[in-house]
């Protein structure tokens, strides 16, 4: 394509040169004749009002009087003829001395009428541009004719001397012309790669088609943090408008997911980093754009990438909701089942404990021991069904509880409300309050009052949950960090470590309940999830569902 419109300018700016020398040449000719019939006539009526040429021509031997004069004139003026004549066209001068006494060839009416005339008309020196005067005597009677003319030969002689100069000046127009294409071109060439208009055609048709047809969304952020292009699936994932052309707009005026655009404001390398959105799990990447090698083609005819910086960046995103909901379905019988584990090993414990103590033929003691286990596990169970009555809850606290005794920690649970049946979604309750359980257990298990409280309370069509610990809390500036994918408050040397993966199943699950999840350290770390009884949902006068939340988890 740069070698096309370079010859197409080149070409172009030598006719437009070549068209306007023409003018030029044809321009100057015209005002060399206006200026040469002005020289003529300026000259005819000089000599015409000359004394020495009105005494003369009533001389009788006027020729041999005005001949040498009008040779010098010829000579001095730097014109091809001066003839003086007689009223019958009578030559008095001319050049050539055998043209004497032989009529003039001409017009001469004007000027027997007393009025000077400017013509082009071929006499016996050729065409050429000739001035006739008239000669008037004492009593303003025309006595004579003055003929002072330039051959048009003489013309074209002056008019070829300007040609060097139109020439040197085109030349000039057409090099300099030639190097602001030549310049064009090679920029051209190098932000084209090298493609030609047909290339470029296919390969912006088959770049379109991918984009819009991949399965992962795709993001281009210019260097100056404005979102330039995004696809279908990109649209879809973040809750963009559809993809279409538009300028590119800063990153400020889109409505992203915070840190979706706190990561694309950085410009920062990242791989396979997990953000979460309102309903999402994405998988977000991104790197430095880089720019093909010019002229460099790799195997198979690509082009080697040059990263060269300040070209933006590509960002893709991968939807993980479904795996992510599945690990969160995961978690859940895993934290049931652990629950379950520590209550079954506990009752061994104690069944083996009621047995040996028959054995050994202390009736007594066995059955009290049996009682007051039994007393306290059905205290539990009472205190739930009698007011919340949600039985996975009541299983998981049960368990909870057998779990919390193994580990030597002491876990207080109280209940209180009314929970409607089917007013929350069990898995995603059982995941809130196991997973923040279980983070609470592993707080209180390094402290010295090691104790946990876990507080449901349901009212005012809300279900208030409270889990506090005795441990070290959390700093201020954990806070936010404690609630992003793999953060967690634990080491990778206490055999915990990646278990900061619970809490952000806890926010997904409290998103998804529209609720809100807060954190607070006072000694320990209280957290309280504050989940709707019913998913109410709000329609706005155009008929929009508003859920009333911006989905980020909420209420930090």
């Amino acid at each position: 394509m740069a070698t096309q419109l370079f010859l197409f300018q080149l070409v172009l700016i030598v006719i437009v040169c070549l068209a306007l020398s023409i003018m030029s040449y044809v321009r100057t000719f015209d005002q060399e004749r206006t200026a040469t019939a002005d020289r003529v006539l300026s000259i005819a009526e000089t000599l015409a009002h000359d004394p020495f040429v009105v005494s003369s021509v009533d001389e009788s031997d006027a020729s041999a009087q005005l001949q040498p004069y009008a040779l010098t004139v010829i000579a001095t003026a730097d014109v091809d003829f001066v003839t003086i004549m007689d009223r019958d066209r009578t030559r008095y001068t001319h050049p050539d001395p055998s043209q004497l006494g032989q009529p003039y060839i001409g017009s001469i009416g004007a000027a027997l009428n007393g009025h000077s005339h400017v013509e082009e008309y071929e006499g016996t020196l050729g065409p050429s541009v000739r001035a006739i005067v008239p000669v008037f005597d004492e009593t303003g009677e025309v006595t004579a004719m003055v003929a002072v003319g330039v051959t048009l030969e003489s013309l074209s002689v002056a008019q070829a001397a300007s040609l060097p100069q139109i020439i040197i000046v085109g030349l000039a127009a057409i090099a300099l012309g030639g190097l602001g294409a030549w310049i064009l071109s090679r920029y051209l060439r190098r932000v084209t790669l090298g493609y030609g208009p047909e290339q470029l055609k296919s390969l912006f048709a088959f770049y379109d088609s991918a984009l819009h047809s991949v399965r992962e969304g795709l993001i281009l952020v210019d260097e100056d943090r404005r979102l330039v292009l995004y696809n279908d699936e990109a649209a879809s994932l973040l809750g963009l408008p559809d993809p279409g052309d538009h300028d590119p707009v800063p990153l400020a005026e889109v409505a992203l997911p915070e840190s979706v655009r706190d990561l694309l404001d950085s410009g920062r390398v990242a791989v396979d980093e997990i953000h979460l959105t309102r309903e999402r799990v994405l998988v977000v990447s991104q790197k430095q754009a880089s720019q093909p090698e010019g002229g460099d083609r790799g195997p198979g005819g690509g082009r080697r990438p040059r990263d060269d910086g300040g070209q933006g960046t590509v960002v893709t995103l991968r939807d993980r909701t479904d795996i992510q909901e599945l690990t969160g379905e995961l978690a859940t019988m895993t934290t049931l089942s652990e629950a379950l584990r520590a209550q079954t090993h506990e009752h061994a414990n104690r069944l083996h404990t009621v047995s040996t103590l028959i054995e050994l033929g202390r009736s007594q003691e066995a059955l009290d021991f049996a009682v007051r286990d039994r007393q306290e596990s059905q205290r539990l169970t009472d205190s739930f069904v009698d007011s919340l009555d949600e039985p996975f809850i009541t299983a998981l606290m049960i368990g909870k509880a057998a779990q919390a005794n193994e580990r030597g920690i002491e876990l207080t649970v109280t209940a209180n409300g009314e929970l409607p049946p089917g007013s929350l979604d069990a898995r995603d309750l059982v995941t809130v309050a196991g997973n923040l359980l279980d983070n609470a257990f592993d707080a209180a298990a390094d402290s010295d009052e090691r104790h946990v409280w876990a507080d449901f309370l349901a009212v005012d069509g809300e279900l208030i949950i409270t889990i506090a610990d005795s441990g070290p809390g959390v700093g201020e500036a954990d806070i936010d960090a404690i609630f992003h994918l793999g953060a967690s408050a634990k080491t990778a040397d206490d055999g915990l470590a990646g278990r900061g993966f619970g809490l952000v199943l806890v926010r997904q699950a409290v998103t998804r309940l529209r609720g809100h999840l807060g954190v607070e350290s006072d000694g320990g770390a209280i957290f309280t999830v504050t989940l709707p009884l019913r998913a109410e949902r709000f329609c706005g006068e155009d008929g929009d569902v508003n859920d009333g939340e911006d989905g980020d988890g909420g209420g930090r």
